[in-house]
């Protein structure tokens, strides 16, 4: 018996890197053994932005075939891209209906993103928590694994499935719970310790993408920034050295161990010794994703089939929550 349903979400940037793979797809990879896995490449959300239409087709596909080549197998978790399923956007309205304008104007991430040009931001970016929302909850979802930054939105989630509830009279949403992991592993820019990795960044060499090849990973590493120091026996020793914590931290996160017992094994060796033993560590959990995402992207119509089977999965959840939302609310069918 699973412990609940999971459903999350992932942008379809393109460029998915270490930090993802460590800060996320890992635990949503194990999340399969105990729960009821949902998860979706959220290719609504991307067109809050312009996005070249062939782009945005190929980054949804790369995206998919990170996600199954990491682990997340389709006969476990239903794997979709969310425009097959027009569910999602038919309760986002009716939640439009259901959220409030303060709710939405204390989101800090469209204050980022839409920064000094508000005006000009697009109803969508404006709007998409409440897709957020109805993402989670057209899957009567228990819990949501989220990163710091998603914490509001999940927040803002459960406001909307109370507010419904009341409003109608109904006890039908649920209030999803958040998932965060303490494993998760924050992983920083291989050139600047104290940012984290990202995949909009404009130098290649501050990331390691997981469609890097061995020679590219081992390159990037020998390239991260360091400084001349030892690796010490502790892990205070590390505190005023972010990018030496940084890698450290890697290492711990690609072999499942504490960074305080890597730092034991490395205490008085140099960077010298390290990267290499590094370089060899991520070239044996990454290059493996690598090739089999490869070889998804060269069978495109499996690919394709894949999503259409979880799009049917998906759907044959979420119609029935539908159909009952709309009797809730009103709507003659």
């Amino acid at each position: 018996m699973t412990k609940g349903r999971i459903f999350s979400g992932v942008q379809p940037t393109g460029n998915l890197h270490l930090g993802n793979y460590l800060g996320a797809i890992r635990n949503w990879v194990a999340l399969q053994a105990d729960f009821e896995t949902i998860y979706c490449v959220v290719d609504l959300h991307a067109i809050t932005v312009p996005q070249d239409p062939a782009r945005l087709q190929q980054a949804t596909r790369e995206v998919a075939a990170c996600l199954i080549a990491s682990g997340i197998a389709p006969q476990k978790s239903i794997l979709f891209n969310q425009s097959r399923v027009p569910q999602h956007a038919e309760l986002a309205w009716v939640f439009n209906c259901v959220a409030r304008l303060g709710w939405l104007n204390r989101m800090t991430q469209f204050k980022e993103k839409a920064g000094k040009n508000r005006e000009n931001a697009t109803v969508g970016l404006y709007a998409y928590p409440t897709l957020m929302a109805a993402d989670i909850l057209v899957y009567l979802a228990t819990h949501v694994p989220v990163g710091e930054d998603q914490k509001q939105h999940l927040e803002l989630t459960r406001d909307i499935a109370l507010a419904f509830n009341s409003m109608f009279g109904v006890d039908f949403f649920p209030t999803p719970e958040p998932l965060i992991y303490k494993t998760a592993a924050r992983v920083m820019n291989l050139r600047d310790g104290s940012s984290k990795m990202s995949k909009s960044d404009d130098s290649d060499f501050t990331r390691i993408n997981l469609t890097d090849s061995s020679e590219m990973i081992a390159q990037k590493i020998k390239k991260a920034k360091t400084d001349p120091e030892p690796l010490p026996a502790e892990m205070a020793g590390l505190a005023e050295r972010p990018e030496a914590r940084n890698l450290i931290g890697i290492y711990a996160g690609l072999s499942g161990r504490e960074e305080a017992a890597v730092l034991a094994d490395f205490a008085g060796q140099g960077f010298g010794k390290f990267k290499p033993a590094l370089a060899d560590l991520a070239i044996e959990v990454i290059a493996p994703i690598g090739a089999r995402m490869t070889e998804l992207l060269e069978d495109r119509a499996e690919l394709d089939r894949l999503l259409d089977h979880g799009a049917e999965q998906a759907a044959a959840i979420a119609a029935p929550v539908l159909d009952e939302v709309k009797q809730i609310v009103g709507f003659v069918r």
